[in-house]
């Protein structure tokens, strides 16, 4: 008999195939997808438990003599080998530099040779000439070889003492000798008796050596020699000076608090290197930039730096006090008319040991111009006072904080990706997503995709809802860590008979010196390391404690006078800075956030 195909069954028949195979692939990925979120627990329990192991071993190593021992020896035996290899590479770089010195005078006695035989035998033979230019040729290239060796050389032992100023704790410490001013060929006379000399009696001898010589009527020259991390010379510029001082700011975003202050007495080029030329003008040309002080150049490196990170991960405010007839005074402040004007602010210590100033006002900035059109502003409401030494002395000591606050990019680009996928899951709702694991356990339940997509709200960790399908609820709370710039410019030591004050401005004199006297004080504490560092006896030395005392980067630029005038201020200055050099502290401490995991 016939046989006849009913194609509709057939077709019928594929279709419930199909459909059945389409609804086990759905069924077998959502299963995947709920595996996927057990073993996103079972990461987040293995390290919570990673986690406090190591937090165990930390507490064990500090805990145990005989570890803190040896961490202790191999300090001290790595503390040996740079010493060591800083000893090698100073003899390296005095061979270069001697070889370079003969390189350029054989170079010079050949070109003098060449020109005089150029000039005296025209008809010589032009192939003896090519061989003398092959030979100076070849000596100038060797010549340029040797100072790139000589500048590598260097630069390696600067980053070997640099890392080895941060393990000891030391306090960085840089000289700029300023050159002669009209200041320094007046004659007056001094504290004691007679008239001084113009004459220049400190020198930079290099890049990191000061050299004095101490001129006494009837007695032989005595020279005084002070080493530093780096010697600027009066020739050196503004540009060169930020340059030894720009890495510190990179530190900044890498989170360490970093303080630089400059010290010296009245007329030494403090403010000029801190502020530059005219502060209270507004910048004006290539040549107005170039004279730019630390403070500028360093809020302009900052906002550089910024730039080139993550859009909204970091936020700056810029803060400015004086510490004056030893009070502090908040110049952003206003009072209650709305008028500017310092308001008084105490310095309290906290429970964790740090220096604050309280109600202090922060203002905050997206630019360098931003900053100092800030800082002009309250320029004018600092104490100054005319003296016979100069014409425009500063009665106070000023401090500009720069407070960067800085958030994770990682946990905000994890937090966008998750709520974009959430959004995406959610948009596909009206579908059916059924698993064998949830039907067998509870037939009517339904895994819904906000259960099985970790939720930027929530956090890592087992899953409080009683779902039969475990999902893990992630969630990263963002949290910023605030590192600290202080860009300090002190007031100058003074010598009253020299200066000229009278009336009121002795007190002011008074002060200053006081508060400068504390702070040699607690830098002979730190480097004798007593039980009891005197912060408290100056409101100077209390704001600055932890950047004196603490754990930030701290760079002093000493500035002084290069002539016989103010020779006994610059002995006094430069004893200053070798004190500061021989404090050890603990080692910078890097603030950072941690990604929270609720």
């Amino acid at each position: 008999m016939p046989l006849f195909i009913n194609r509709d069954q057939i077709f019928a028949h594929q279709v419930h195939l199909l459909e059945h195979k389409l609804r086990s692939k759905e069924e077998r990925i959502l299963e995947l997808e709920t595996e996927n979120a057990i073993l996103h627990l079972r990461l987040a329990e293995c390290l919570g438990k990673l986690r406090r192991d190591r937090e165990e071993d930390t507490k064990a190593v500090n805990n145990h003599p005989l570890k803190t021992k040896i961490i202790q020896s191999s300090l001290i035996k790595l503390h040996s080998q740079v010493q060591a290899m800083k000893q090698d590479l100073s003899e390296v770089v005095a061979v270069y530099v001697n070889f370079v010195s003969e390189l350029e005078d054989k170079s010079k006695q050949l070109l003098e040779k060449v020109e005089k035989a150029s000039s005296c035998l025209s008809g010589y033979p032009a192939d003896e000439l090519q061989k003398l230019q092959a030979q100076i040729a070849a000596l100038e290239c060797s010549l340029v070889e040797e100072r790139e060796r000589c500048r590598s050389e260097r630069q390696k032992r600067k980053e070997l003492h640099n890392t080895l100023v941060e393990l000891r704790g030391n306090i960085r410490v840089h000289c700029r000798v300023r050159p002669v001013l009209p200041l320094d060929h007046v004659q007056l006379p001094t504290c004691g008796s007679g008239l001084v000399s113009s004459e220049e009696v400190v020198h930079a001898v290099s890049d990191d050596t000061v050299m004095v010589d101490c001129l006494k009527a009837g007695m032989p020259v005595q020279q005084k020699m002070f080493e530093y991390e780096r010697v600027h010379g009066p020739e050196d510029s503004q540009d060169i000076v930020f340059e030894e001082v720009k890495s510190l700011v990179t530190s900044l975003l890498d989170g360490y608090n970093v303080c630089i202050m400059a010290y010296g007495q009245t007329g030494s080029g403090k403010t000029h290197t801190m502020l530059g030329c005219q502060p209270l003008e507004e910048p004006s040309g290539m040549q107005q930039e170039a004279q730019q002080g630390i403070v500028p150049k360093a809020a302009a490196e900052l906002f550089r730096l910024i730039s080139e990170k993550p859009a909204d991960s970091h936020t700056v405010e810029v803060s400015v006090m004086e510490v004056y007839n030893n009070e502090v005074y908040d110049l952003l402040a206003r009072d209650e008319k709305g008028n500017a004007g310092g308001q008084r602010r105490d310095v309290i210590t906290t429970a964790s040991g740090a220096s604050q100033v309280t109600s202090l006002t922060y203002e905050p900035v997206h630019d360098a111009s931003e900053v100092m059109q800030i800082i002009r502003r309250v320029l004018k409401l600092r104490a100054h006072c005319p003296t016979l030494v100069h014409m425009d002395s500063s009665r106070s000591h000023l401090v500009v904080n720069l407070t960067v606050s800085s958030k994770s990019p990682n946990a905000m680009a994890l937090a966008r990706r998750l709520q974009r996928a959430k959004r995406d899951m959610q948009s596909s709702s009206h579908k059916e997503w059924w698993s064998p694991r949830c039907r067998r356990a509870n037939p009517s339940a339904r895994c819904s995709p906000e259960e099985l997509l970790p939720s930027p709200a929530s956090s890592l960790g087992p899953s409080p809802s009683l779902s039969p399908c475990p999902s893990p609820r992630a969630s990263i709370s963002e949290t910023t860590f605030r590192t600290k710039l202080q860009l300090v410019d002190l007031a100058g030591s003074e010598c009253v008979g020299m200066t000229g004050v009278s009336g009121a401005g002795l007190w002011e004199v008074s002060c200053i010196n006081r508060s400068l006297s504390a702070l040699s004080d607690v830098l002979g504490a730190l480097a004798e390391q007593r039980p009891h560092v005197p912060y408290r006896n100056s409101k100077l030395t209390h704001l600055l404690q932890d950047a004196i005392g603490g754990d930030s980067k701290l760079l002093v630029m000493l500035c002084v006078s290069p002539t016989q005038r103010f020779l006994a201020e610059s002995l006094q200055s430069l004893a200053f800075g070798a004190r500061a050099r021989q404090v050890q502290r603990q080692r910078p401490h890097r603030r950072s956030n941690v990604l929270k995991v609720k």
